[in-house]
């Protein structure tokens, strides 16, 4: 359970944390309390999502549906800080194997906005919804190893 935390705490590769490092890391927080806010971060960006697209069969529901789904994302993406604290969040955010599709996820994230409140394009805004999800998916996935090549060899063959 010890190699877990240090593991999710960022701690296994680098044990001399600066000043820095410790003020913007989870560590401040105890194990419990940093799954606790996980799991609430986590399940509150569900939630959002899950209203966003319940609220878009209201009048004016494209632009409620964009701003709790793009806010549902953001909570999820935002909830393993509470794991991995915001730097090293950060840093496995922008590593070269996921840079691709962090960009891809938060250009999305602010297109889908730029959409629906200064273009009014509501498909163009569900375009940008579909590749969010499709991004915070290909995101998710890497950091489950192997994972990626999986996917891409399951795709190859339905494709062909």
């Amino acid at each position: 359970m010890d190699k877990l935390r240090r593991v999710l705490s960022g701690q296994e590769d680098n044990e001399e944390l600066g000043l820095t490092d410790q003020v913007l890391d989870a560590s401040t927080l105890s194990y419990s309390t940093r799954v606790k806010w996980f799991v609430i971060c986590f399940a509150g960006g569900i939630l959002c999502s899950i209203l966003g697209s319940a609220l878009l069969f209201l009048p004016n529901g494209m632009k409620l549906f964009a701003v709790f789904y793009t806010l549902g994302n953001i909570a999820a993406l935002s909830s393993t800080c509470f794991l991995m604290g915001p730097l090293n969040q950060l840093k496995r955010m922008f590593d070269p194997k996921r840079l691709i599709a962090t960009i891809v996820m938060l250009l999305c994230l602010v297109l889908t906005l730029c959409a629906v409140f200064w273009w009014h394009k509501r498909g163009l805004a569900i375009i940008f919804c579909i590749m969010q999800f499709l991004a915070m998916t290909w995101y998710s996935i890497s950091y489950i190893p192997f994972a990626r090549d999986a996917v891409m060899k399951v795709f190859t063959t339905c494709v062909s």
